[in-house]
């Protein structure tokens, strides 16, 4: 921010919710703080319809897996516009991939892997079949 030319008031701004979304985040020893919050989020939802905000540890790594695949579509739609092609892969060793890459698997997950590059020029595509639409979807 401060490079890009913002004000010292809107970056103070911005520091200062960083350091209350930091106390949004913390779990405590044993997930205790997940646990109270949860419960404050509960009561307060008594009186104040708020929704459920990811508190736990659980809840937290749910909504940070669905962000992370939201961004990676982005990242293929994005790949595909500029005439590359990409592939999302599962099913690899993240204990590996986590080593190889330097991370640290107590405060990294690797949610997904995409291959991006060229088709070969010889790769020929396969036809594809879908089944019709009347059969699968039904209008209401």
């Amino acid at each position: 921010m401060r490079t890009a030319g913002f004000s010292p008031e809107k970056i103070e701004e911005s520091e200062q919710k960083s350091e209350w979304a930091k106390w949004f985040f913390i779990q405590g020893w044993f997930g205790i703080l997940g646990a109270l919050k949860w419960l404050i989020c509960r009561l307060v939802n008594v009186f104040k319809t708020l929704g459920s905000p990811p508190v736990a540890r659980q809840g937290m790594f749910k909504w940070a897996t669905k962000n992370t695949s939201l961004a990676c579509e982005n990242l293929m739609i994005a790949a595909e516009a500029l005439g590359l092609n990409t592939c999302p892969m599962e099913w690899f060793d993240g204990r590996r991939l986590s080593k190889f890459l330097g991370l640290s698997p107590r405060h990294h997950e690797i949610v997904l892997v995409i291959a991006i590059g060229k088709k070969s020029p010889r790769h020929i595509d396969q036809p594809q079949w879908r089944r019709p639409l009347h059969a699968t979807v039904e209008v209401l």
